[in-house]
């Protein structure tokens, strides 16, 4: 039976669907399967290890009959998932994704590069922002507030879980989306990079209470689809779409 579209918590179920959403957002906003020949690359990276090392934390929109069509993957402690990368999840992913021998020459290697180094997550700039995420959503789902409803989701888990304020990295040509983090309160943080990058972050309280105008909220699944209980490399958002 169908209903309204609903944020609940991520299911095993919907691994697919989350690495489908993650490969059509994955560059720029956009489609990303014509870089990376490989369309498990990307899952592997922004998304795979997120559900995997904290699922309390990943949240997706269901939309309505039972189809993910967006997600919102966050970890509280960033230094702590950086090393639970290396430690549990990079075993898992490096045989089918070797690290570069030399230097990278193509956006898949490159990708490989960041796989293989999960410590480029932690900076010190960004202690005062533990913690990290990602959130995307297919396109036809973009734009009509269900972005901020998934956004204000995990905001509510954070902030239940102690978490003060969090952080993303997203890549400057996505300006949508940088629009998107500013109605959200996200402000610029000042993180040296070299890559086209922004960082940004906000507190995880006081999560925005209004609901974009362009289309009607989400209802929240009620007890285990809600944001209480339990709670990207910092490259997190880097790949997120306008929400």
């Amino acid at each position: 039976m169908e209903t309204a579209p609903f944020v609940r918590r991520y299911r095993p179920s919907d691994r697919a669907e989350l690495a489908d959403i993650c490969v059509k957002t994955a560059h720029e906003g956009g489609d990303s399967s014509p870089l990376y020949p490989d369309p498990e690359l990307m899952p592997v990276l922004f998304a795979y290890p997120y559900v995997e090392l904290e699922p309390d934390f990943a949240f997706v929109l269901d939309d309505g009959a039972g189809r993910a069509v967006g997600y919102v993957l966050g970890v509280p402690d960033t230094a702590g998932f950086a090393a639970r990368f290396r430690e549990e999840w990079l075993p898992r992913a490096a045989e089918r994704f070797p690290a570069p021998a030399g230097v990278p020459c193509t956006p898949a290697e490159s990708m490989a590069v960041l796989l293989h180094t999960p410590e480029h997550m932690v900076r010190g700039e960004l202690t005062g922002h533990p913690a990290h995420l990602h959130i995307d959503l297919l396109p036809s789902w973009q734009g009509r507030g269900y972005g901020r409803a998934l956004m204000d989701t995990l905001l509510a888990a954070l902030h239940a879980h102690g978490v003060p304020a969090v952080h993303l990295c997203m890549v400057q040509a996505n300006t949508a989306a940088r629009a998107f983090y500013d109605r959200l309160g996200f402000e610029a943080l000042h993180v040296p990079d070299p890559g086209p990058v922004w960082y940004l972050g906000r507190p995880t309280a006081q999560a925005a209470a209004q609901h974009s105008p362009s289309g009607p909220p989400p209802a929240t699944e009620p007890a285990a689809g809600g944001a209480g209980g339990g709670l990207q490399p910092s490259r997190g958002a880097s790949q997120s779409s306008s929400a």
